[in-house]
C-alpha cells in the first residue's frame, strides 16, 4: 500500500572551477556555462574538504516509502504461466482502453476489459492528473483506482475491489511530500460499526543526500484480535548503487541493486521471516541490448527456483513479444508462459 516518484541528482557547489577541471560531460544539445576561475582565498586548498561539500548539498526528496526496494525488484523476472495476449488502444490524449486473455495450463483462464483516463493538469514532465485506472473480468471482478493531486505536495488515491458484485476490499491513501521528506497514511477496509480496520503509516526522511531513513507502522483491529507491527528502513543511494535494509518484529528484508553498465543491471535480495521462519536468498539481473530490441531478465534463488523472461520488440510495428519459464529444482515442476502486446 503506498506512494510513487523520484528525485534528480543535486547539482555541484559553486565555486569549485571550471567545468574542464571538473571532468564534467555535458549532453548532447546543451551548452556549459561560462564559469569564471576564484582563487581560494590564503589558508584553503583548492579542494573544498567533503564534509562541506555534504553541508552545501541540499537535501531531497526521498520518494515514497513502498520505493525503497523498487530498484532491485524490477530487475527480477515475473512469472507467468499460459498465454496472455495484451491489445492497448489509445482513443484520444486522456483516454485509453486495453484488452486482456489469459490462457492458463494450471488455473482459471480469464478476459478482463480494463480504460484508463488521464486529466490535463501537469505537475511534471511526465505527470497529469487525476488519473483514473480501471479493470473488470468476465465474472463481473472490478479493480479500480483513483489517483489526484491536490495540492503542491498532497497526493490521494481510493482503490476498491469487487467481487462478483460485492466489495471486498477498498483503502484510501493520503500522501504528503515535503522538500526532503515523504508521510503517507493508508486507511484499508475500515468498518466503523464493527471496529475493525487496517491503518499504516509511512515517514521517510533524507539525512544527508544519500541517506534516507524511515519507519512503518501497520495497525489492525477485528472482533477479538488487535495489534501493530512496526518497522525500520535504511537507504544508502550511491552512484550507481542503492542499498537498502528493513528490519521489523516481522522480519528483515534486505536488497542491493548494482547499474554495471547501461547494458547490464543486477540484484540481491535476502527476506527472512519470523512468522514462517525461513529465510530466502535470490539473485536477479537485467540486461537491455537496445540495438536488437531485446530485454532478458534471469533470476535463482536459495530454493533452487530459476527464472527467465525474453521480451522482444518487433519495430516499427507495435507489437512485444515475451517468453517466459520458471524452473523449481526441489519440486520438479515448470512453468512456461507466452505473452503478446499489441500496442
Amino acid at each position: 500500500m503506498g506512494g510513487v516518484l523520484a528525485a534528480s541528482p543535486p547539482a555541484p557547489p559553486p565555486g569549485a572551477g571550471s567545468s574542464a577541471s571538473l571532468g564534467l560531460t555535458v549532453p548532447p544539445g546543451f551548452g556549459t556555462p561560462s564559469v569564471s576561475s576564484v582563487v581560494p582565498p590564503t589558508g584553503e586548498t583548492k579542494e573544498t574538504p567533503r564534509r562541506q561539500l555534504e553541508a552545501e548539498t541540499p537535501l531531497i526528496n526521498p520518494g515514497a516509502f513502498d520505493e525503497c526496494h523498487r530498484k532491485c525488484k524490477d530487475v527480477f523476472p515475473l512469472q507467468m504461466d499460459g498465454v496472455r495476449v495484451v491489445v492497448n488502444k489509445g482513443l484520444s490524449n486522456h483516454f485509453q482502453v486495453n484488452h486482456s486473455l489469459l490462457l492458463s495450463t494450471s488455473g482459471e483462464s480469464s478476459y478482463r476489459f480494463g480504460a484508463t483516463f488521464v486529466g490535463s493538469k501537469q505537475t511534471g514532465p511526465a505527470e497529469f492528473f487525476p488519473v483514473m485506472v480501471g479493470d473488470m473480468d468476465s465474472s463481473g471482478s472490478l479493480n479500480a483506482q483513483i489517483i489526484h493531486q491536490l495540492t503542491a505536495g498532497l497526493r490521494s488515491k481510493l482503490a476498491f475491489q469487487t467481487q462478483q458484485h460485492k466489495f471486498v476490499n477498498w483503502q484510501g491513501d493520503a500522501e504528503f511530500r515535503g522538500k526532503d521528506f515523504t508521510a503517507t497514511v493508508t486507511i484499508g477496509n475500515p468498518d466503523v460499526l464493527a471496529g475493525s480496520g487496517i491503518i499504516v503509516a509511512h515517514y521517510l526522511q533524507s539525512v544527508t543526500p544519500a541517506v534516507a531513513l524511515g519507519a512503518e507502522l501497520v495497525y489492525h483491529r477485528r472482533p477479538g484480535e488487535e495489534g501493530a507491527v512496526t518497522s525500520l528502513v535504511g537507504r544508502y543511494t550511491g552512484s550507481n548503487y542503492v542499498a537498502t535494509l528493513t528490519v521489523g518484529s516481522a522480519g528483515a528484508h534486505a536488497s542491493y541493486y548494482h547499474k554495471a553498465s547501461d547494458q547490464l543491471q543486477v540484484g540481491v535480495e535476502l527476506e527472512a521471516s519470523t512468522r514462517l521462519q525461513d529465510t530466502s536468498v535470490s539473485f536477479g539481473y537485467q540486461l537491455d541490448v537496445p540495438k536488437a530490441n531485446l530485454l532478458f531478465k534471469g533470476s535463482v534463488d536459495s530454493n533452487w527456483v530459476v527464472g527467465a523472461t525474453l521480451e522482444k520488440k518487433l519495430l516499427p510495428l507495435p507489437l512485444s513479444l515475451l517468453l517466459c519459464s520458471f524452473l523449481n529444482h526441489r519440486k520438479n515442476k515448470v512453468q512456461v508462459g507466452f505473452g503478446i502486446t499489441v500496442g
